[in-house]
């Protein structure tokens, strides 16, 4: 695949606690990418914003992201916008990210969501790195069917995302996320089963057993359905369906709510 920048899309950042705050100690990124200068919380932590003179992501596109907590260090990873993923003729996109959170460190990845156009084709790898059981994570994913407005619901041609989560050098988490429409039954049972967004979140076992809290926020929802999973390693994986993005923005950010309570008790 060619890059349209006429090279691989970096960004990188790594962030250490210094004087009980969390400030980022290096920074680097290529076009079309910049950083928005960070905003500071009142206990310490950081959230970051990443800025893309892009308008989306287009065919060809190959992009690396790194992402690094320090010991101690808390940092949210937020996003400008829904992240569009063009129209193709032939061809994909592809993004690697990987991440490391070290001992008593926090990360948060809280993107906005995805919508894959009519005819797109996007691939996504993704490692992430906990140091121990101090290492916090808490990971964020949701797509959507399409341009549902615009009808194109399940009109693009692959989203496949594959995350893996180790902790101490150990799988501990693996999700293969593969869809191709014109292959699979994308309403049917295990699939988006008749709802057009899916939000996909981990929470490391570092924060504690969260799962009668999600169970009760989830059975108060009524735009949304989800469901939660208890990990071998006493990490969660929760699973939302829904039909609008915002829902499922909101229930999510209700369970990072959950985390970060839990986080500071």
């Amino acid at each position: 695949m060619v890059n349209q920048f006429g090279k691989v899309s970096r960004f990188a950042v790594h962030a250490q606690k210094r004087e009980g705050r969390t400030i980022l100690s290096d920074v680097s990124f290529t076009a079309p990418y910049k950083l928005m200068a960070p905003f500071e919380k009142p206990d310490g932590r950081i959230q970051i914003m990443p800025l893309c003179a892009s308008a989306g992501i287009m065919r060809g596109d190959r992009q690396e992201f790194s992402y690094e907590a320090g010991e101690g260090a808390d940092l949210e990873i937020l996003s400008q916008s829904f992240e569009k993923i063009h129209k193709m003729d032939g061809g994909a996109a592809y993004r690697h990210i990987r991440a490391r959170v070290e001992k008593g460190a926090s990360l948060y990845c809280c993107p906005q969501p995805v919508i894959p156009f009519a005819g797109s084709a996007y691939d996504s790898e993704t490692e992430i790195y906990l140091a121990d059981k101090s290492a916090r994570l808490f990971w964020l994913e949701i797509i959507c069917s399409g341009r549902v407005a615009h009808d194109e619901q399940f009109a693009f041609r692959r989203f496949s995302s594959l995350v893996r989560i180790y902790r101490e050098g150990k799988l501990i988490y693996r999700d293969n996320t593969c869809y191709e429409p014109d292959r699979m039954p994308m309403r049917g049972l295990g699939m988006f089963e008749s709802c057009t967004h899916l939000a996909n979140i981990f929470l490391s076992a570092s924060f504690g057993d969260l799962r009668e809290p999600i169970w009760d926020l989830l059975e108060k929802e009524t735009e949304c359905e989800g469901g939660v999973t208890l990990l071998p390693g006493e990490d969660l994986a929760v699973r939302i369906f829904g039909n609008r993005a915002q829902t499922l923005e909101k229930a999510a950010e209700r369970i990072k709510g959950l985390a970060r309570t839990c986080a500071a008790c």
